[in-house]
């Protein structure tokens, strides 16, 4: 088969890795270019064909262009609609389209803002704001491990774009927000991304996980 366009994005960043946990899925082949941020990204070649220079950004083979990493993840599964990554039916796509929307702004904005903040990359620290990322994002794992009690993957029984997309962003917070006591809160969540985690197709595109004993700290400004 041949390759459906070219991926350029950065081997950590989470978005890479949901479109080509996407490209897997569906049994596509995606050439890839590894984006040296802040050098390929400003290139002249780069900008015109991404004006923005935003990373990721797909090429297809026919030369259509796009950016975003949700937009991208979706286009490359809709290649493969028998791979049911966007659902079956109206109903499932709305979900998927409900838990992505909840990985993004429930998960992944308290996961980023807590390394903002921990890295010391703003001014100052607000202890109280970072507290309050984590307990809301605790309180949204809460919510995902009553959710796991009683399904397998989070829409229509099997693996969809909202689970890759789930996968990446745990993945990070292991890292940032979860230390070992607040994994151990949520089991049926564990459970979940190491049955993703380990899938034949997907343990090498989402690679090594570091697990943290505690949740990111504060350093001091950087």
């Amino acid at each position: 088969m041949a390759p459906i366009g070219t991926l350029y994005g950065v081997g950590y960043q989470r978005q890479t890795t949901i479109i080509k946990a996407a490209a897997a899925i569906g049994g596509l082949e995606l050439n890839y270019v590894e984006v040296k941020m802040g050098e390929t990204n400003k290139s002249p070649e780069y900008l015109e064909k991404f004006p923005q220079g935003k990373v990721p950004g797909f090429e297809s083979a026919n030369g259509f262009k796009v950016t975003e990493g949700l937009a991208i993840a979706n286009y490359v599964a809709s290649l493969a609609p028998e791979s049911g990554l966007r659902g079956k039916n109206t109903e499932e796509a709305a979900e998927i389209e409900q838990w992505t929307h909840f990985t993004e702004s429930e998960v992944q904005v308290s996961t980023d803002f807590s390394h903002v903040l921990t890295m010391g990359f703003l001014p100052g620290y607000p202890k109280e704001l970072h507290q309050f990322l984590l307990e809301r994002q605790y309180k949204s794992f809460e919510h995902l491990e009553s959710t796991l009690g009683t399904r397998e993957y989070l829409v229509g029984g099997r693996l969809t774009i909202a689970d890759l997309t789930l996968a990446a962003s745990l993945k990070r917070a292991f890292k940032v927000t979860l230390g070992a006591s607040e994994r151990a809160k949520y089991p049926k969540t564990i459970a979940y991304f190491e049955k993703i985690h380990s899938h034949e197709k997907l343990k090498e595109v989402y690679g090594e996980v570091e697990f943290a004993e505690t949740p990111a700290q504060y350093k001091g400004s950087a």
